[in-house]
C-alpha cells in the first residue's frame, strides 16, 4: 500500500530537508536561472537596442533562486494533499492554499532580491510594473512553476516510498529466516522441548487421554514453529497458538501457573506478528520460573480508536529484578525489530509494571477493517 493511499491518516505532516540536497537544488536553480537569462538576453540582442546586459540574468536568477527557496511549502502541500483519492476537497483546498503562500511569497521575495542587486549595480529602481497587471501576469507563470514543481516532487516521493518499502520487504525476509531458526532455540528453546517431553513422559502412564492432548499440543506447536512462512496471523490463531503452549507449561507447573484471557469482541481477525504471545507468556514464566507462590499471566487486547493494543501482564517479580534465567534475552528486542518493519512508528512495544508489581508489556498496533 503506498503512502498516498493512508486515507485513515489526518496528521500534519512537513517536509525534512536535509543541507547537502538543499544546497544542490538550490544550485541547480542557479544554473537554470543563468541558462533562462542567457535565453532572455539572446532575445534582446535580437532588437535594434538590447539595453544593458545584466537585467535579464537578475530577472531569471532571482525568480530561480526564489522558487528553490520556497520548494518546501510545495513539499508540505504534496506530503498532506497527495491525491484526490483521499478527497476532492482535501486534495484542491490544500493546494490551493499552498498555491496562495508561494505565489505571494514568491513574488514579495523575488522583488525585494531585484530592487537589492539592482541597487548594488547602480541600475536604478527596480520597477516590476503596475500592480493590476503585474500581480496576474506572475500569478500564472507561478501556477506552472506550482504544478510542475509539484508534480516532480510527487514522482520523487512516490520513488522513495518505493524504494523504502522494497528495502523493508527485504529485512523483513532476513528477518523472518533468522526468526524461524530462531524456532527452536529461541520461541521454542531446547530446555522446553526437554521439559515438555520429560513432563509428558511422566504423566503417560496415569492419565493417557491427557497425555494424547499434550502430544497433540507438542506436536501442532512444533509444526506451526517450523513451516510458519508469514510475518503475521490472526490473534484467533495466535491465540490458538499461545493456548497449546500454555497447556505444555501448565502441564509442568500445575497451580504454580495460572493464564487468563480478555479479548475485547471483534478483535479475532486483527493481524499481530507469529509468535508474539508466545514471546510474552514464555518471558513471564522464564524470569519468575522460581518463585515458590502462584503466577499469574493476564492476556488482554483492547481496542482504542484506530489501533489497538495487545497486552500480557504478570504477577512476578517484574522489570529490573535479578531474574533466574539464564541466555542472551532478545525476545522482547526482537519483537520490537519485527514491529518496525511490519508497520514503522504505527506500532510501538511498551514495557511497565503491573498494579502487583509485576512486568507488563504492551504491544500498540494498527487497527484494520476486516471484511
Amino acid at each position: 500500500m503506498s503512502a498516498w493511499d493512508d486515507v485513515a491518516s489526518t496528521r500534519w505532516r512537513w517536509p525534512r530537508v536535509r543541507m547537502r540536497p538543499a544546497l544542490k537544488v538550490l544550485a541547480f536553480g542557479l544554473v537554470l536561472g543563468v541558462w533562462q537569462g542567457s535565453a532572455v538576453r539572446l532575445m534582446q540582442l535580437m532588437r535594434p537596442h538590447p539595453g544593458h546586459w545584466a537585467p535579464a540574468f537578475i530577472w531569471e536568477m532571482t525568480s530561480a533562486i526564489a522558487v528553490t527557496l520556497l520548494l518546501p511549502v510545495l513539499m508540505t502541500a504534496v506530503l498532506n494533499a497527495p491525491s484526490p483519492r483521499v478527497g476532492w476537497a482535501r486534495f484542491l483546498g490544500i493546494h490551493a492554499a499552498a498555491f496562495m503562500v508561494f505565489t505571494s511569497l514568491h513574488i514579495a521575495l523575488m522583488a525585494g532580491l531585484r530592487h537589492g542587486v539592482y541597487a548594488l549595480m547602480e541600475l536604478g529602481d527596480y520597477d516590476l510594473g503596475p500592480p493590476v497587471y503585474a500581480l496576474p501576469m506572475e500569478a500564472q507563470k507561478d501556477l506552472i512553476t506550482y504544478g510542475l514543481g509539484c508534480a516532480v516532487i510527487s514522482l520523487l516521493h512516490e520513488w522513495r516510498e518505493r524504494q523504502a518499502r522494497a528495502l523493508r520487504s527485504a529485512e523483513l525476509e532476513g528477518e523472518l529466516r533468522a526468526a524461524q531458526l530462531q524456532s527452536l532455540t529461541g520461541q521454542l528453546h531446547p530446555h522446553f522441548l526437554f521439559n515438555a517431553l520429560h513432563t509428558i513422559g511422566s504423566v503417560m502412564y496415569e492419565d493417557l487421554p491427557r497425555t494424547d492432548r499434550l502430544l497433540s499440543d507438542l506436536g501442532q506447536l512444533l509444526r506451526a514453529s517450523l513451516e510458519r512462512t508469514e510475518p503475521t496471523w490472526t490473534l484467533a490463531e495466535e491465540r490458538g497458538h499461545t493456548e497449546r503452549f500454555v497447556a505444555l507449561l501448565a502441564a509442568r507447573f500445575g497451580d504454580r501457573l495460572e493464564v487468563r484471557w480478555d479479548v475485547a469482541p471483534g478483535l479475532e481477525a486483527q493481524r499481530v506478528p507469529s509468535f508474539a504471545l508466545q514471546t510474552l507468556v514464555e518471558n513471564a514464566v522464564k524470569h519468575n520460573q522460581d518463585l515458590r507462590g502462584a503466577l499469574e499471566v493476564r492476556i488482554r487486547a483492547r481496542a482504542e480508536a484506530d489501533r489497538w493494543a495487545l497486552e500480557v501482564e504478570d504477577t512476578g517479580r517484574g522489570f529490573g529484578a535479578p531474574s533466574p534465567a539464564s541466555g542472551p534475552g532478545v525476545g522482547l528486542t526482537q519483537l520490537a525489530r519485527v514491529l518496525t518493519l511490519l508497520h514503522g512508528d504505527r506500532a510501538q512495544l511498551e514495557r511497565g509494571a503491573g498494579p502487583e508489581g509485576g512486568a507488563r508489556v504492551t504491544v500498540w498496533l494498527p487497527r484494520v477493517e476486516v471484511a
